[in-house]
């Protein structure tokens, strides 16, 4: 979740080969996958109290002394209606130490698994999974995802704010692939470990670096030799997973897939320099098509168009063809012109005439004014969601001025404090769960490969050439107004330039925001899509790589910034 936007132990970590595991799996601490006549009798549940007080300010790092390794065990149970089958999986909640190379500590990092045995797929995947901003936990994606337990929101409806309940997902992976949710330092429950301060850890290349130490060392506790490993990023989670990939294929980590989820590979494209103007109208129009998709979803374009995906292909056609004649106006939509430039109403009249989208929201994405609050006349939407709205002055955007954040802000929060210690057993009595650092997210290092802030597909171009047989899956929200699906897709097109290579890429579509899962319709898809991406199979409808758009012109190639 959150916006991607800058703002003002002592065993060694790189050996991956333990016997805790496997006594783990002797004293039954993995779960079995089985039908409900195989009814399983576990242990009892090992709660766990973390009297640590951690910190999460800058300069804050836990002394060496009191940090440890201990965790809360709990056993359950998730029965897919459809289906009648039933996964038996074990949770594990608490903290993992992050080592550097020479087996200094440099974090303890907090995470939430679920571990199921089954018949098949076997090995079991395992998946590590985390959020962005940066400066997030992984909250959105535990409880919103596809853990055996989701907050059901009614996105992109607002029906039952704030007071949503918690539910068995019937769109778990866990009978696909073992989950390990991870918080970096300086969110939830992770801190920095003395000399190392949080701020140690922010910054592109160093967050990459703790990140990989953790599941260095995950998979040092938890050995997983046959297991396929997946990586699992949204949102800043995105550039994450390309800096972060090929540093675990350089530890000895062969990984199976990454799943990047609302992309922003390059943060160029919304942050061109002033000597490079020309990047503001490719990001203007990249971001036409999503908005398009939001405007007809408020009856704003003529004819209504007859589905998303349709009518999806028409506006990327019509932002290429005429990409010119926005020329004049992108530096001004992303605030880069003085003096700024407009549309005069023979302009607007023309675009509405070609695109079907009517004068009034093309004036609302072109004009003066934020399009978040003109597009429909007394109420402001979502960024996240460009569906969700709220009318001005709803108690929903008191403190927060995005309706499709304030969906969430308020209700997940309040999910966790319950869930940790009634489901997860685990509690903390002095500390208070930080879903999102604002301390990080300012005091981020957002400089990358040379550049003030990150162009991460030169490292993407790099894990796919360390592991030509990588799978990687893009999914994107038709309505995330925050990382546009057409900017996703021409990023990706950068690739298209490097010869011979044939990257394993598929590039899904849903109807959604930045946090498609959260959509009831487009969830089931997106587990659909999943299974069968995990499977090696082909998703149905998923545009390949040979079907990426060219790069605008004046992108670089993917292998330079």
């Amino acid at each position: 979740m959150k916006t991607d936007r800058p703002m003002n132990a002592s065993t060694p970590p790189r050996t991956i080969r333990s016997t805790i595991f496997a006594a783990a799996l002797a004293a039954g601490f993995c779960a079995i996958f089985s039908t409900p006549a195989a009814a399983e009798v576990f242990p009892p549940d090992q709660p766990y109290m973390d009297n640590t007080a951690y910190a999460f300010g800058p300069a804050d790092g836990l002394a060496a002394s009191i940090v440890n390794e201990k965790a809360a065990v709990a056993y359950h149970q998730l029965t897919y209606r459809e289906s009648g089958r039933r996964v038996d999986y074990i949770t594990t909640t608490g903290h993992l130490t992050a080592a550097d190379a020479s087996g200094k500590p440099e974090a303890s990092m907090f995470y939430v698994a679920y571990t199921a045995k089954n018949h098949w797929p076997w090995p079991r995947p395992v998946t590590f999974f985390y959020n962005g901003g940066p400066g997030s936990s992984s909250i959105w994606l535990r409880l919103g995802s596809f853990a055996p337990s989701r907050v059901a929101t009614l996105d992109p409806y607002t029906t039952g704010w704030p007071n949503f309940p918690l539910v068995d997902n019937q769109e778990s992976l866990i009978d696909t692939t073992d989950m390990v949710f991870i918080d970096p330092p300086g969110t939830g429950f992770s801190e920095a470990v003395l000399p190392n301060t949080n701020q140690t850890f922010w910054g592109v290349d160093q967050d990459a670096g703790v990140m990989r130490d953790f599941i260095l060392r995950y998979l040092a506790v938890n050995p997983r030799p046959h297991s396929p490993i997946y990586l699992y990023g949204e949102s800043y989670g995105t550039p994450r997973t390309d800096v972060l990939a090929p540093l675990l294929e350089q530890a000895g980590v062969r990984l199976s897939g990454i799943i990047l989820q609302s992309c922003i590979l390059d943060y160029n494209d919304q942050y061109p320099s002033a000597a490079d103007l020309q990047r503001a109208t490719d990001y203007t129009v990249s971001l036409l098509p999503g908005y398009a998709e939001v405007a007809a979803f408020f009856g704003q374009v003529t004819p209504p168009p007859s589905g998303v995906r349709s009518f999806a292909r028409r506006m990327r056609d019509f932002s290429t063809d005429r990409y010119a004649e926005f020329l004049p106006y992108g530096p001004t939509f992303l605030g880069l012109a003085n003096p700024p430039v407009f549309p005069t109403p023979a302009v607007y009249a023309q675009m509405s005439s070609q695109s079907g989208i009517n004068v009034s929201a093309l004036q609302a994405y072109l004009g003066p004014n934020s399009l978040n609050t003109t597009l429909v006349p007394g109420y402001t939407i979502g960024g996240y969601d460009g569906r969700v709205s709220a009318p001005n002055g709803s108690p929903m955007l008191v403190g927060d001025s995005d309706p499709s954040d304030a969906l969430i802000a308020k209700p997940f929060p309040a999910i966790l404090s319950q869930q940790l210690p009634d489901y997860l057993k685990y509690t903390a009595p002095n500390t208070t769960y930080v879903t999102l650092s604002n301390s990080a997210n300012s005091n981020w290092d957002f400089s990358h490969g040379g550049l003030p802030v990150p162009d991460t597909l030169p490292d993407l171009l790099a894990e796919i050439t360390l592991n030509p047989h990588i799978k990687v899956l893009v999914e994107n929200g038709y309505h995330d107004l925050v990382t546009p699906f057409f900017m996703t897709e021409k990023d990706l097109g950068r690739l298209k330039s490097v010869p011979g290579i044939r990257p394993d890429i598929q590039v899904t579509h849903y109807a959604g925001g930045h946090m498609i899962y959260l959509d009831d319709n487009s969830r089931p898809r997106m587990k659909a899509d999943l299974v069968d991406y995990y499977q090696g199979r082909r998703i149905r409808g998923a545009m390949r790589f040979a079907e990426l758009p060219a790069p605008w012109s004046d992108m670089g190639p993917a292998g330079t910034p």
